[in-house]
């Protein structure tokens, strides 16, 4: 018997990968509900179901068989109109950040993980196969910036790799443009 019973507490400490103690069955408890606030369970992040993407914005795409809406967690990025100017000529930059979202996201899976919910779109953290941290990824292209809505702001590596391009230039850095929320405020029509 007690080796029946050494072989059961081993079995349970592998198959848990905790310690290797043996359990012993607990007493019935008075109160039903009793019994399910012994075990730990961590809750998980959820993460969504591998998608693939229609890209809307340079920070947005939708889910094309749910029809919901993600927008990347942290970023902001040139509107589709908007320019930056290199030297003496402009370039689309709003264009080039939703073409480098196209090419991150075509024929690729995604898995999102959403942090909240703004009206119908779900702003999220999501990644691919390539890349895992879309938005990092962006930052690091010098293609996004951090927002500036405290909200967005808690993830400080996003801070650091955004530096980062700043100092080497990539992307926007090396050009003089305008950010992307005072764009849109410059031509959000008056009331």
């Amino acid at each position: 018997m007690t080796r029946a019973l050494t072989a059961a507490a081993c079995a349970l400490a592998l198959a848990g990968g905790g310690d290797a103690v043996a359990q012993t069955p607990a007493a019935a408890p008075s109160d039903p509900g009793a019994a399910q606030s012994q075990y730990y369970t961590p809750k998980l992040p959820t993460v969504t179901t591998p998608m693939r993407a229609e890209v809307l914005t340079a920070t947005s795409f939708r889910d094309p068989e749910s029809g919901t809406v993600y927008r990347l967690y942290g970023v902001d990025a040139c509107e589709l109109s908007q320019t930056a100017a290199l030297g003496r000529q402009d370039w689309p930059c709003g264009v080039v950040a939703t073409a480098w979202l196209v090419s991150a996201t075509l024929n690729k899976w995604i898995t999102c993980t959403p942090i909240r919910v703004e009206g119908t779109t779900q702003v999220a953290r999501c990644a691919t196969s390539d890349y895992p941290d879309v938005a990092a990824e962006m930052l690091k292209a010098g293609l996004a910036l951090t927002t500036r809505d405290a909200a967005d702001q808690l993830i400080p590596t996003y801070r650091q790799v955004e530096a980062d391009a700043r100092k080497a230039f990539r992307g926007l850095w090396g050009s003089q443009f305008q950010m992307p929320w005072d764009f849109r405020a410059a031509r959000k029509p008056a009331p």
